[in-house]
């Protein structure tokens, strides 16, 4: 098997009318990208490969895949990096092959392509050092976990044990320890925001996401408090129509809940559909932003102007 079978599949699907002209061209385009072992190519390389001109190309291949070209071709070089390395293959060859033409290049870019350092990945995460600590709440106790560079984890249960095994599951390579002051500010943030007031200051976070899944987490944050979108509407949002369950799945791999609001978020039938923590937790959140937002469109009614 060559090394470029072992690549991951794209991160989007190749337009579902592969029968049409013009999304065979689409099609000729992210096979073009897939092979191009020497970084990542421009949009006129790619236009004059299939024949078309830069301007068309970028708006089509854009509003049939989400991403534009050069997103697409990013997000294949940061997985043909991440296969590498989980291979076993040394960082600097990994970074070469990959198509990176330094390594000054990818370390300048490591916290959006691995979320750690390449050497830190290759060893699956060994070494990443996570503090955690946990909070009573509304909905049981509140764990919040972050690294260095920002929160990583949410998570809702009524046992410190099993909260502290979830966390211990989705970091299995990490160093976990608890918490010594240091995250007392940005939970405090989370807990503003499970109790449905709102946010005082924005969060860092250190979660990795493919381009596709970044999309749909920041449209999660644009919805209104109190509010919900469906699947569907999200998708429609993101200019893909039919890529409703991958606005799911995006919304179920999403590690840091409330930050990210994924419960926000519903079946196109009007039903909740599942939510890691629980639908009565689920639930209980959209009430509280609802009663929230309620409570401050009511205030700001009942204020006497100003003078």
């Amino acid at each position: 098997m060559t090394r470029d079978a072992a690549v991951p599949s794209a991160v989007t699907a190749a337009p579902a009318d592969s029968g049409s002209v013009q999304d065979r061209r689409i099609e000729q385009a992210c096979r073009f990208i897939d092979g191009f072992d020497e970084g990542v190519p421009t949009l006129r390389q790619i236009a004059d490969h299939v024949g078309l001109s830069p301007a068309w190309l970028q708006k089509r291949f854009t509003g049939a895949l989400g991403v534009s070209p050069r997103q697409y071709a990013d997000q294949r070089r940061r997985e043909r990096l991440k296969s590498l390395l989980r291979e076993g293959d040394a960082v600097t060859g990994a970074l070469y092959e990959a198509g990176y033409g330094s390594s000054s290049r990818l370390y300048e870019s490591s916290d959006a392509t691995l979320g750690m350092t390449p050497a830190t990945y290759r060893k699956g995460g060994a070494g990443a050092r996570i503090a955690w600590t946990t909070v009573p709440c509304a909905l049981g106790l509140l764990l919040v976990a972050a690294t260095e560079r920002g929160i990583c984890f949410v998570a809702f249960d009524d046992s410190e044990d099993t909260l502290l095994a979830e966390l211990e599951a989705e970091f299995p390579q990490a160093v976990i320890v608890p918490d010594i002051g240091i995250l007392e500010s940005w939970t405090a943030e989370v807990l503003r925001r499970v109790e449905g007031r709102p946010p005082r200051a924005s969060l860092p976070l250190d979660v990795r996401a493919t381009a596709f899944q970044q999309r749909v987490w920041r449209a999660l944050t644009e919805i209104p408090r109190g509010e919900i979108r469906t699947y569907s509407e999200i998708a429609r949002a993101l200019g893909k129509p039919s890529a409703q369950r991958a606005v799911g799945r995006a919304c179920a791999t999403n590690p840091v809940s409330i930050v990210i609001p994924c419960h926000r978020a519903k079946r196109s039938d009007g039903g909740l559909a599942g939510y890691r923590w629980g639908l009565k937790r689920k639930e209980r959140l959209i009430e509280a932003e609802k009663a929230g937002a309620n409570s401050e469109v009511s205030g700001s009614a009942s204020s006497p102007p100003a003078q």
